[in-house]
């Protein structure tokens, strides 16, 4: 009878502070059931990527099919990994959680966002190395970190695989990518990533970035990466931009 006794003193402990301390949405202050979650409105304007998907980026596709599938991006422009996924469309409340991680001082929502990484990402986790999409130090010291580095130290803790933060480094600090057509996004991050060989000599390797539009940054990385010695890129990044239906 003690072990009953003690479990429903715990439920009590838990209900009182939750009428004094309570659970809290993610993103906005509405109540929720569960610590790290969002509320029914936020989670129902984000759109989670478990479908047909194509298997170097993530994108949604149409149909059903169980072959490996590629979006339009991925069958024109050249992609230097081999399989890529994406946990959410960045759009609606998934886009106000991108942004809020990236410009809003809270690294706190990649303990969230990796689990739905996580969830998505095992083919493209499975048996490599993790390791972030560097920031230059300039805007690391604006921002106060990586959240790409948030993203894979939560990533590497929840399935327990080696986490390189310096596997790559970025040499110069480019301009943003907003507003640059494709070409000039490849031609803005040209060279501005070098890779650590002591770290990713013969490693197979999983980039990890927030968000991916072009892909750009990404094809940088895993050049950088392979020119390193890698040996295999796989990407999982947080949302995928797509283009308009």
């Amino acid at each position: 009878m003690l072990v009953p006794a003690i479990r429903q003193s715990v439920q009590l402990v838990q209900g009182a502070i939750g009428l004094v301390f309570p659970i809290r949405c993610a993103l906005c202050d509405a109540p929720t059931v569960d610590v790290d979650a969002l509320c029914a409105e936020c989670a129902g304007t984000t759109t989670f990527l478990h479908g047909l998907c194509c298997d170097l980026c993530g994108a949604p596709l149409p149909g059903e099919s169980t072959f490996a599938e590629r979006c339009d991006d991925c069958m024109s422009l050249a992609r230097p990994w081999s399989r890529g996924k994406s946990a959410i469309l960045y759009g609606g409340a998934g886009r106000r959680l991108v942004l809020k991680l990236k410009h809003a001082d809270r690294p706190d929502l990649a303990r969230l966002a990796s689990r739905w990484m996580v969830d998505v990402g095992s083919d493209a986790l499975r048996g490599r190395l993790i390791v972030p999409v560097p920031v230059h130090w300039s805007r690391r010291l604006s921002r106060r970190y990586n959240q790409s580095a948030e993203l894979s130290r939560w990533i590497a803790k929840r399935t327990g695989q080696d986490y390189a933060p310096l596997g790559l480094t970025r040499l110069r600090s480019t301009q943003s990518q907003d507003h640059k057509t494709v070409e000039q996004r490849f031609q803005n991050v040209e060279g501005s990533i070098r890779g650590d060989e002591t770290i990713l000599q013969n490693q197979r390797v999983c980039l990890i970035d927030d968000v991916m539009t072009s892909g750009a940054t990404l094809s940088a990385c895993a050049r950088a990466a392979l020119d390193a010695g890698a040996r295999d890129i796989s990407v999982l990044v947080l949302a995928r931009v797509t283009k308009p239906s």
